[in-house]
């Protein structure tokens, strides 16, 4: 794993990951191995004072390091709480009010004839098929709690619009501009703006509270995906995801443990101690 990170022939057991060329961001992602390879949670902390491959193998037969849970499909309890980075987004958005500031905007241009009825009915196909895509989080019970609908619950998911083309950009910039209402409304929308008969742009704008930049490339190969299959009169054919966004959040909580429990991993990490 030394070698793989820092992308070296051959590393030694008593040569040292940062005397190496190892630096924080590298330091990261040998963390993120040594998890998905391990199963172990491997403080940064630890990397520094023991940076070499004899001393975290001696660290990790001691058993020092915590058992992370398996992340698989578990039953929801009656309430579902938000992620930690999903409180802090539901936070400002409970602070400042509804705002753009964490959207994030795709706009594909698309050439040729397309099948609007194809593409409607593609975006229900991937709102089905991820929940965090048709998930609300209303405050009940004086906390936020996320709220997944059912696929045929949220509406009409696509709004077709004529586009000008020499007002497109500014068009564009208004629609990204949108304010999510959290509690009640979809974190996701799509707009197709009709510029010519043979040429159209398609705005999908992700708040931030359920997807990231990383998450646009699976959102759109998955919606075509689906657009090819509708297309061709029939519902894609594709796996069913191994979890959703809420089994990692109650994972999250498994691996962190109770806040007030001073020898929690929450706590212990708080406090600077791994």
């Amino acid at each position: 794993m030394f070698a793989d990170v820092l992308d070296m022939p051959r590393v030694g057991v008593d040569d040292g990951f940062f005397a190496l060329g190892g630096h924080s961001l590298l330091a990261t992602r040998l963390i993120s191995r040594v998890r998905t390879v391990l199963g172990v949670e491997l403080p940064i902390a630890v990397l520094f004072e023991t940076p070499t491959v004899a001393g975290l193998a001696e660290w990790l037969r001691t058993a020092q390091a915590g058992v992370r849970p398996t992340l698989v499909r578990a039953a929801w309890p009656e309430v579902v709480p938000l992620s930690f980075a999903q409180r802090r987004l539901w936070f400002v958005h409970r602070l400042e009010g509804p705002s753009a500031m964490y959207n994030i905007p795709l706009a594909l241009r698309l050439s040729g004839e397309l099948d609007v009825a194809a593409l409607r009915a593609a975006l229900g196909d991937l709102v089905a098929r991820h929940e965090s895509l048709r998930t609300v989080f209303p405050r009940r019970a004086r906390a936020a709690q996320q709220v997944v609908l059912e696929p045929d619950a949220h509406g009409e998911l696509l709004s077709v619009v004529d586009g000008d083309p020499e007002e497109i950009d500014e068009m564009l910039r208004a629609a990204a501009g949108h304010a999510f209402d959290l509690a009640a409304e979809l974190p996701l929308r799509a707009t197709l703006f009709v510029v010519r008969p043979d040429e159209h742009v398609l705005l999908l704008l992700l708040h931030h509270i359920a997807g990231d930049g990383w998450s646009m490339a699976p959102l759109s190969r998955d919606l075509a995906a689906a657009y090819e299959a509708r297309r061709r009169g029939r519902a894609p054919e594709w796996e069913p995801l191994p979890v959703q966004y809420a089994e990692y959040t109650l994972w999250q909580r498994d691996v962190l443990g109770d806040p007030d429990d001073p020898g929690s991993r929450y706590a212990r990490q708080l406090a600077g101690s791994g």
